[in-house]
């Protein structure tokens, strides 16, 4: 069946998204059909809001309504700690377990050559910035148990090394080999930061 322009146009900009297929859009869209209108214009400002008020912090980058982000600007976190993860989902996941007090890092990636994602794409230099200026004393590797992410903590490791006194860490295994941090159970998560070793 042929639906009209203005429903297929939504389904389309659905199935945009990730693990969102056709019909799982179809159905979105026809779930909005059925809504109120003023729970149709909240979902649009929400969305118009996303861009224009959330920013990238400047110094771990993360997403947030301020910059620097509430966490880089709280004065009682543990600033010689920062925490390395590849994206924001994996630092909220992190935070929820309220075991870590320090700093992160978001890389934005991991290296992978297969996907054409070189160190120079993500943010190495900047975590490697941050080390020299920020009186960091421990970087801890959260990065996911997979091939990109142990590629990427390997690269890392050796070039923190070269700093003196810098002692890296990564997360206790107890992550399952291949699994994203970011659906990893927050008692997992929270033996894996307290069992963390140094590389």
């Amino acid at each position: 069946m042929k639906y009209p322009l203005i429903i297929q146009n939504l389904i389309d900009q659905f199935s945009r998204l990730p693990s969102i297929g056709p019909k799982s859009a179809e159905r979105l869209v026809f779930h909005m059909l059925y809504r109120p209108q003023n729970e149709l214009h909240a979902f649009s400002q929400a969305i118009d809001n996303l861009k224009s008020n959330v920013k990238q912090c400047q110094i771990c980058f993360n997403f947030s309504e301020s910059n620097p982000c509430y966490i880089c600007n709280n004065p009682k976190r543990n600033k010689t700690i920062v925490c390395v993860v590849t994206k924001p989902q994996d630092m909220a996941i992190i935070e929820k377990t309220a075991s870590f007090d320090g700093l992160y890092h978001i890389l934005g990636g991991n290296i992978n050559p297969l996907e054409n994602i070189s160190p120079k794409q993500i943010k190495i230099q900047e975590l490697l910035n941050r080390i020299k200026t920020d009186n960091v004393t421990e970087v801890i590797l959260a990065l996911n148990p997979d091939m990109s992410g142990e590629t990427t903590s390997i690269y890392l490791t050796k070039l923190i090394k070269q700093f003196p006194n810098i002692k890296v860490t990564r997360l206790a295994r107890g992550l399952p080999m291949g699994a994203d941090l970011e659906y990893a159970d927050e008692i997992t998560l929270e033996n894996a930061l307290k069992d963390r070793r140094e590389l």
